[in-house]
């Protein structure tokens, strides 16, 4: 008996419900990057009309830090019920992870060095190879570990900036990478393009020390998503009602006090790093509480099902964001980086985002899985999988 993706009718409303509005964080999130040379800049000296300062803060304290922490903890969830799967059908389900993991990363490659320098593929596949090979562990031992992981080093790390900021260090601003950046990206030809996007790669993942930085961010979070679904708290919501009403209540109050240090204490390098670090991934788990228990309101499921559809094709939706925006952006399309205002660019995130809801509505009615979805499962079983068996992983 071989293991194969989740069955359609086997799916959680509420894990796809999560993963669309975390697109829609993401891309949100993303945009500013996409239209500006965000990875160089202090944000909270850069915007200067009251729309765009407004929004920002909007912006970095309910989106910044949250959502890419709860895609992480869904990818982890995701990983975990497949493992559970080929369990009950007595397979081993290392092989079958790392092909499709290894495929995952060689799209990452692809998109990030092709595409957009803020990939977050390869940094999930290369996380997601680590936490296969854990999947056995009790749900205590893996709580433990990420725990540990992310606390005792961040912790440092945060001990480190603090003193850094007190002996009068300031956030670095790269007046020469913006310039190259907006030359590059504006009016320059493809060769600039991809050079300046491989520049941008290695800055946020090589010189940022943030790809070397995944043991303590990204693979706890995902570990944390393994313990909660070895724990069924998503399926089994209705039986654990108090239970997210307090963890929700809770993770939700303190995170959002911890996010907005930057703006009532100073926006200096260490209220940004606690801000991101401890206050985002509680939010995170305030928001997957949130949508949990609202989607066991049959008008929220309802109401929202074109969200939980955009979730259904995770891995589409996050490429075609991309496509999309770095065509409007780029030169080698409408050539606007550089010259739109956040305000702006924030609404056309939502526009867009609109724009896939309408896509995934009309997809679905024809296909039970996203285009790339099909790639992506054909790359990894080998081979056509009939209609019938078609499925729909929940790893995206």
């Amino acid at each position: 008996m071989k293991v194969r993706p989740t069955e359609l009718q086997e799916r959680v409303i509420a894990i796809d419900m999560m993963r669309g509005f975390s697109l829609l964080g993401i891309f949100i999130v993303n945009m500013l990057a996409f239209h500006t040379p965000y990875y160089y800049i202090n944000p909270y000296t850069w915007y200067t009309d009251p729309s765009d300062i407004d929004t920002f803060q909007w912006i970095d304290i309910a989106l910044q830090g949250s959502v890419y922490p709860l895609f992480a903890m869904l990818f982890g969830y995701g990983l975990t019920m497949q493992f559970i799967k080929s369990q009950e059908r007595g397979m081993s389900f290392i092989a079958l992870g790392i092909r499709r993991l290894s495929v995952l990363f060689i799209i990452g490659i692809i998109h990030a060095f092709l595409l957009w320098s803020g990939d977050i593929l390869i940094t999930y596949a290369l996380s997601g190879f680590i936490v296969i090979f854990l999947l056995r562990l009790s749900r205590v031992w893996l709580l433990v570990i990420a725990l540990t992981l992310y606390a005792i080093p961040n912790m440092g790390l945060a001990l480190l900036t603090y003193i850094y900021v007190a002996s009068d260090g300031v956030f670095y601003s790269g007046i020469q990478e913006m310039e190259a950046s907006v030359v590059a990206f504006s009016t320059g030809s493809w060769t600039d393009i991809f050079a300046q996007r491989a520049a941008d790669w290695s800055y946020a993942n090589i010189e940022s020390g943030a790809l070397f930085l995944i043991g303590i961010t990204i693979l706890p979070y995902m570990l944390l998503g393994v313990v909660a679904a070895k724990s069924k708290l998503i399926e089994r919501t209705s039986d654990k009602l108090p239970f997210w009403f307090v963890l929700t209540l809770v993770t939700l109050v303190v995170g959002y006090a911890i996010k907005v240090l930057p703006f009532f204490i100073e926006p200096n390098f260490y209220y940004m790093y606690v801000q991101d670090i401890f206050g985002g991934p509680l939010v995170a788990i305030g928001y997957a509480g949130l949508i949990t228990m609202l989607c066991q309101l049959s008008m929220f499921r309802k109401l929202f099902n074109p969200i939980a559809k955009v979730g259904r094709m995770s891995m589409t939706t996050y490429l075609t964001q991309s496509l999309i925006a770095t065509t409007i952006f780029y030169s080698y399309g409408l050539g606007f980086y550089g010259k739109m205002d956040l305000v702006t660019g924030t609404w056309m995130a939502i526009g867009i985002f609109i724009i896939q809801l309408i896509f995934a509505e009309i997809w679905f009615s024809k296909f039970n899985q996203g285009p790339v979805e099909i790639i992506w499962k054909r790359a990894t079983y080998g081979k056509k999988i009939n209609k019938n068996d078609e499925k729909n992983d929940e790893v995206s």
